[in-house]
């Protein structure tokens, strides 16, 4: 599956709320997300841009391959061609992370964000709320011209938008994500 996203940075929440609540998007709700990205003890996965992460709200909890397509410019916010994504449920968070641990792959990361979700159509816009940085929206769509479409009806113009990771995004912001082991809104570890 490849996902078709945009992302649009320092997002004013309650406006954007209001707007999409306007243009008829229907808030789908809140998510405290909790997550481990995993790797081989090599960084094999890493350096092809790729991690395997394993995610859960509380309710909800996937095992996910995800692929960073076209990377150019050193990875630069904007620099890439979208994300190539394998997706499954498990049912269990914990004993996935120790089946996960146990056939020898280590944490790269562990991380925690919060999401709101709208939907209106085939759109899904996601404002996701990161530690130490600010919020921002992801239009996703089943193409990339229905998420360009769905972008400028909630007011953004898609050509300034970007088609990036968080890893990314906190790039912009200057934190290097592979510099630290845990980034919560608690914790934010260095390794």
């Amino acid at each position: 599956m490849e996902e078709f996203e945009i992302k649009f940075l320092e997002v004013d929440v309650p406006e954007l709320e209001k707007k999409l609540l306007e243009i008829g998007a229907k808030k789908i709700g809140e998510y405290n997300y909790r997550r481990v990205l995993m790797d081989y003890p090599d960084l094999r996965m890493e350096n092809k841009h790729s991690w395997l992460r394993l995610r859960t709200n509380g309710e909800e909890t996937t095992l996910s391959y995800k692929e960073r397509i076209g990377i150019k410019e050193n990875g630069q916010v904007g620099s890439d061609d979208g994300m190539k994504e394998i997706e499954i449920s498990v049912d269990d968070y914990d004993k996935t992370f120790e089946l996960l641990k146990s056939i020898g792959l280590i944490i790269k990361r562990e991380e925690e964000n919060k999401r709101l979700r709208y939907t209106k159509g085939d759109a899904v816009f996601d404002i996701d709320l990161w530690p130490q940085i600010p919020p921002y929206v992801e239009v996703e769509s089943t193409t990339l011209e229905n998420a360009k479409k769905a972008a400028r009806e909630a007011g953004f113009d898609p050509e300034e938008g970007l088609v990036c990771s968080a890893k990314q995004i906190y790039k912009k912001y200057g934190y290097d994500l592979n510099d630290y082991i845990t980034i919560t809104f608690d914790k934010f570890i260095k390794k």
